[in-house]
């Protein structure tokens, strides 16, 4: 399946904010007078062949996400002239969706790589230089954030990746026998990869991936290392090349963006990438940026229950003989008189048609108004909408195979 036609947000492209090539802000007219750098037209070719490259090996959610992840690679290897370090917060509902494997070609694609699971705070920001910092990647980010009693052990290492998404917001500590106090640089752009969303603040600092498990019919290259790892460093050694050629210009831009406030700050690098570039790539980088914000903007966090509702929206639907559409007020009577489902409890009334669709949300799933039996509307869901996400994160179990019958000796 063509990346292109998945239907999960952002995901509705908005309108391009420039005709194709064009930079904003600049007149249409002064492409015909000025032809492409060779330097531009090298750039716009490396960041194609890493597009490209990504999507070799894992399944994007979007075209968007795909742009915005090469993006991201790419500006870490200007980390010191940007003023915002964005943070990619790459997150999923279940496992298998894919986190890890993104994470694992990122590392070879991005500038200086230090690699944790499950690090201190104290340990990284000793590792972080202020002349020349690392590219921060970290896995499994859920077993820091998972729970909020979790949460609340690691919250040092909250306030270092909030702190560190801005330039000069060191941490002080008080070391040595005579207990000076010693600053340690926080500034470095950060890759998050678990399960469920990140702590707000974090979130609100980050370009956000929200990947998916892979469908039967969507198929990727096999990652080996010692092959493909080489290719792509190969291509991140081309990547640095051409950034660094192009350094000053770098300083020099102040690019035009959708968006603004934080979200600006987090995306400036990503869309000055893109404007270094050139060719088709400020379009295609402002559109990933206007879609994929306002997608997170106002989002709900219900990581824990998402699963869950998939395979008991299922058991609705099985249980009333599987019709082509049941009405949301049908399919909340049946959740919430489970005894043993959480629904019920979810709030004083219950699960009610807003909190079902923020637990949807993720999966592109919303209510409509439907046609039922008899002529009436009302709002409703139908089986087609649920066969994607059912396919992809609650498939069937396999009946367990009866017993061969005893034979005698």
């Amino acid at each position: 399946m063509d990346e292109a036609t998945n239907n999960t947000p952002p995901h509705n492209a908005p309108p391009a904010l420039s005709p194709p090539g064009a930079i904003p802000g600049q007149p249409a007219d002064r492409l015909a007078e000025e032809p492409p750098t060779e330097e531009a037209a090298t750039g716009e070719r490396i960041l194609d062949e890493l597009r490209a490259t990504i999507r070799r090996y894992v399944v994007m959610p979007s075209e968007e996400a795909l742009t915005a992840a090469t993006l991201w690679a790419a500006a870490t290897h200007l980390q010191t002239v940007w003023q915002h370090a964005p943070r990619l917060a790459v997150v999923g509902p279940a496992k298998r969706c894919g986190k890890s494997r993104l994470l694992e070609v990122l590392i070879e694609a991005v500038h200086d790589p230090l690699i944790t699971v499950n690090a201190s705070a104290a340990a990284i920001f000793r590792s972080i230089s202020e002349d020349n910092p690392p590219t921060l990647l970290v896995d499994e980010v859920d077993t820091i954030f998972g729970s909020a009693k979790v949460a609340e052990k690691n919250e040092e290492m909250r306030g270092l990746l909030n702190a560190g998404h801005q330039r000069n917001r060191p941490t002080l500590r008080v070391s040595g026998p005579n207990h000076d106090v010693q600053k340690f640089s926080t500034f470095a752009m950060a890759a998050l990869a678990g399960i469920g969303d990140l702590p707000d603040t974090i979130m609100d600092r980050s370009v956000v991936i929200r990947m998916r498990r892979r469908a039967s019919g969507e198929n990727v290259t096999s990652w080996r290392y010692g092959r493909d790892d080489l290719t792509v460093k190969a291509l991140r050694e081309r990547l640095a090349a051409w950034l660094a050629s192009v350094r000053d210009e770098a300083i020099a831009l102040e690019p035009k963006l959708p968006v603004d406030d934080r979200a600006a700050d987090t995306w400036e690098p990503l869309i000055s990438v893109a404007d270094l570039a050139g060719g088709r790539w400020p379009m295609i980088a402002r559109t990933a940026c206007k879609a994929m914000t306002d997608y997170e903007s106002g989002r709900d966090q219900d990581g824990g229950l998402k699963i869950r509702i998939l395979a008991d929206i299922r058991k609705a639907f099985d249980s009333l003989g599987k019709p082509p559409a049941l009405r949301t007020a049908d399919l909340l009577n049946f959740l919430n008189a489970d005894p043993e489902a959480p629904w019920a409890e979810i709030s004083s009334a219950g699960l009610t048609p807003l909190k079902l669709r923020a637990l949807l949300t993720d999966y592109g799933i919303s209510s409509g108004n439907r046609r039922f039996p008899g002529g009436n509307q009302a709002k409703g869901f139908t089986l087609a909408q649920f066969n994607d996400a059912w396919t992809r994160y609650c498939p069937p179990e396999r009946p367990v195979p009866e017993a061969a019958p005893a034979t005698g000796a």
